[in-house]
């Protein structure tokens, strides 16, 4: 299929999108699905097309639940569309995305981006080639503990991340990895600037076919160590990350919500009211101070669908573009070779 050139294209859509909301067709009615045709209802900047999913009890059950009409296929949901949303299985994605793309449209797809690193890179070149906006669903960053110590990151020299799940098969295709470690990954990758150098990990399959619980250890080429730790069978949830930086520590719980940061400064006298440490004869003492921003209430995914339809309307790159979720499904194989896991 020929490929129109976008820029001119583009100039010319923009005032007729910006006009009136951004027609998005959903392909996928699972679990996330239903979770984005939720959210999509809730936003302005969107109007709901249709959806499809060759799973007909899934597409039924959506539009029951939430009157949104169906179609009767991927094709007939993107010619109606300026925005196509991929949550369809990791399998799908590829395909789905880039059928889009070659019709013209905008496309968000979940996590990962792809099911493999040369789908991924080719959804990467196609997005460049056609001119589209490209999304992907690393919902953290629009997590609102995380955008809380977005401001006190500076320059973290180690990072430690913990990201447990109860056991549920529907992400069992893929291991941990994929699963939930990326979530971690993209963030560390958003954080830190500068290039991994080294990756250490290991993971075991307890119950499914592939790795359950991982470990991993990335090193980064300016002196950085991240250790991430990922289970779907732990007994409890947690998604909590730890960063220590010079003069600083920041906690980020991104399950509770919860953000915490602690910093220190030197002081020649120190405030006897302050909680400080005593650094020895003639070094002075450093003042520890301890603040709990409060935290707004939002939706993350809700926040990153809005997100997309800004940078649509605004023509800006999306806070998640596809050459993102490409780095972080690089360093997810990385890691997942690092565990002597056959990669693709």
């Amino acid at each position: 299929m020929a490929i129109i050139s976008a820029p001119p294209l583009l100039g010319l859509l923009l005032p007729a999108l910006m006009e009136r909301p951004l027609r998005i067709g959903v392909l996928g009615a699972g679990h996330l699905g239903r979770i984005h045709v939720q959210q999509l209802r809730e936003l302005t900047e969107y109007e709901i097309i249709g959806v499809f999913d060759p799973r007909q009890e899934k597409a039924e059950k959506l539009k029951n639940e939430f009157g949104v009409p169906l179609v009767d296929s991927i094709t007939e949901l993107i010619a109606g569309s300026d925005v196509i949303d991929v949550v369809t299985p990791t399998l799908a994605h590829h395909e789905c995305a880039m059928q889009a793309l070659d019709a013209g449209k905008h496309v968000f797809i979940e996590k990962p981006i792809a099911n493999t690193l040369e789908e991924a890179r080719q959804l990467v070149a196609r997005a460049q080639a056609t001119g589209r906006k490209v999304q992907v669903g690393h919902v953290e960053r629009f997590n609102p503990a995380f955008l809380a110590a977005s401001g006190a990151l500076n320059a973290p020299m180690f990072i430690e991340t913990h990201r447990l799940s109860t056991f549920d098969p529907r992400g069992t295709d893929v291991s941990v990895v994929l699963d939930l470690m990326i979530h971690d990954l993209d963030i560390i990758l958003h954080v830190v600037k500068a290039s991994v150098s080294d990756v250490h990990a290991s993971g075991v399959p307890v119950v499914s076919d592939t790795p359950d619980i991982a470990n991993a250890r990335i090193a980064f080429s300016n002196g950085c160590v991240a250790n991430l730790t990922a289970s779907r069978i732990s007994l409890k949830k947690m998604r909590k990350s730890r960063f220590f930086q010079k003069d600083a520590y920041i906690s980020v719980d991104m399950l509770k919500k919860e953000t915490e940061i602690m910093r220190m400064r030197t002081v020649e006298t120190p405030d006897p009211f302050a909680v400080t440490l005593d650094l020895g004869p003639g070094k002075g003492h450093r003042e520890i101070s301890f603040e709990k921003p409060e935290i707004p209430a939002n939706n993350a995914i809700r926040e990153e669908l809005r997100s997309f339809a800004q940078a649509i309307m605004g023509d800006r790159e999306p806070e998640v573009p596809a050459r993102d979720g490409l780095a972080a499904l690089e360093l997810a194989h990385r890691v997942l070779a690092a565990m002597e896991i056959r990669t693709i």
